[in-house]
């Protein structure tokens, strides 16, 4: 019996294709079990990007000269360096502190959406909507964690504004979120079913070219140190403690330093107090004594112009990515504008995160021009990458001049015009009518028996109408003379 119910249930497809859901079922998950997900994505992070601020602090503190280390000053020190990793502007002592490091940014980032992936996964999100509790839940952790440390540090030497403190963190933690869950929630194909696929290619392009920008600025950053190394090294003090805490310090401003690199190549340049360079400019001023800043010109170069060689060959490789997009060149050239706009909002997020306020001092402030560096950006992107995508991709060929086909006037939702025949054509058909009466006439004759080939054809007359008496004798005439056709004299 057994055997027979399986006979009867047994799956008729041959190995290999059977269904998703058949070989994997989607196992269901608990409430109990999502709470305890949602909570260890919104926790996990926020511990981990704290004790490990505390922990280098401490090591800083430990190693520097002539300071006495404390564990629990690290550890009150640690707020508002967790403040200055999510770029919440400090206060210390009444000298504003706006220029922030971004690599803490960078790894505080990293660490949110991952463990954002982790709880989407393993609470079963499949769905964009599921994305929706865990992104909500991490930035509202860290939010009202910015807020518990500014409430905290108001009575100390450290002043931070409230209402910033729950702000930036929770809206950057609450970007990071929706990275992380990205891929695992279908996102994505979201937005790709939901806009145009001539503005999802621009987007890519768009973040290829916003990537090698900053690549050309950390190539840029990367020669120009290396070529003033022994600059860098004599800032290094010879005490342990001191060249550690500049070294810490210059790697978490390295990305800072790439951005403003980024600004130098595509010609705005940037500024540091009263020192301003630029790609056709240059000002004198004083620098802060960190190795990060050691490459840094001390005055203009004439040869510097022949670095804006490098946007341009951004420009043409997006341009170059975006050639074989479609054949219409129009739409390549609206791809490429799509790719100009996010290249030139990354440059603005970018300028306005590496700069700020530095203190009261000769090195304040530390700045970007973000709006001049994000027309210049658009422009490198647009001028040469729509040149290489105009002329660089396919071209519909041009139609032949002549009338227009009926498929074209009926897309115009015009009715197909009837062309009147030419007189040669009606020949053909006067022809066929000939020969069909021809053939007509031969029927009717075989029908009566008439010969034709003796008899030529003669066109019909009416016959008057006669006296019945000569009708009569006209048939019997006729009826006689049919039985000898050589008789002589017979009138046919």
């Amino acid at each position: 019996m057994v055997r027979f119910m399986k006979l009867l249930t047994r799956d008729e497809r041959p190995p290999g294709e059977e269904p998703v859901s058949d070989l994997v079922p989607e196992l269901e998950v608990s409430r109990a079990k999502r709470v305890r997900v949602l909570l260890a994505a919104a926790c996990a992070p926020l511990l981990f990007s704290f004790t490990a601020i505390a922990a280098v602090l401490a090591m800083v503190s430990f190693a520097a000269d002539r300071s006495r280390f404390s564990a629990t000053g690290s550890l009150l020190a640690a707020g508002p360096g967790w403040l200055a990793s999510w770029q919440v502007e400090l206060d210390l002592g009444g000298h504003p502190l706006g220029v922030l490091p971004l690599l803490p940014t960078l790894v505080v980032g990293w660490l949110v959406a991952r463990a954002a992936a982790r709880a989407a996964r393993r609470g079963g999100g499949r769905t964009p909507a599921d994305a929706i509790p865990v992104v909500t839940v991490i930035a509202g952790a860290h939010a009202l964690f910015g807020v518990l440390v500014a409430l905290l540090a108001g009575g100390s030497s450290v002043d931070v504004n409230p209402l910033t403190a729950f702000c930036v963190p929770g809206l950057l933690a609450g970007l990071a979120a929706i990275a992380g869950v990205a891929r695992v929630c279908g996102l994505p194909a979201a937005v790709r079913d939901r806009f145009d696929p001539v503005a999802v290619q621009g987007l890519r392009a768009g973040a290829l070219g916003l990537a090698a920008l900053i690549a050309c600025g950390a190539v840029v950053f990367t020669a120009a140190t290396a070529l003033s190394w022994s600059t860098v090294d004599s800032l290094f003090g010879p005490g342990l403690g001191a060249s550690f805490g500049l070294f810490v310090l210059s790697v978490a401003y390295l990305p800072n330093a790439v951005v403003a690199a980024l600004s130098f190549t595509t010609g705005p340049g940037f500024s540091v107090g009263s020192l301003t360079v630029g790609m056709f400019g240059y000002q004198e001023g004083q620098l802060p004594g960190v190795p990060v800043l050691a490459g840094v010109p001390s005055h203009h170069a004439v040869w510097w112009p022949a670095l804006l060689l490098l946007p341009a060959l951004v420009g043409a490789l997006v341009g170059w990515r975006i050639r074989a997009i479609d054949e219409d060149p129009m739409l390549r050239m609206r791809a490429v504008a799509v790719a100009g706009a996010l290249v030139a909002f990354g440059c603005v997020i970018l300028g306005t995160l590496a700069g700020g306020r530095l203190g009261d001092g000769p090195f304040d402030p530390v700045s970007v021009p973000v709006g001049v560096a994000s027309v210049i950006a658009f422009c490198w992107i647009v001028v040469p990458g729509g040149f290489v995508a105009f002329f660089a991709g396919a071209h519909e060929a041009p139609e032949p001049p002549g009338e227009p086909e009926v498929e074209d006037i009926a897309e115009a939702g015009e009715e197909p015009v009837e062309s009147e025949p030419e007189e040669p054509a009606e020949e053909p058909e006067a022809e066929l009518d000939e020969e069909f009466d021809d053939e007509a006439e031969e029927e009717l004759a075989r029908e009566l028996g008439e010969d034709l080939d003796e008899t030529p054809a003669e066109p019909a007359v009416e016959p008057e109408p006669e006296p019945e008496g000569a009708v009569d004798d006209a048939v019997t005439e006729s009826t006689e003379g049919s039985g000898d056709e050589s008789a002589p004299g017979d009138d046919r």
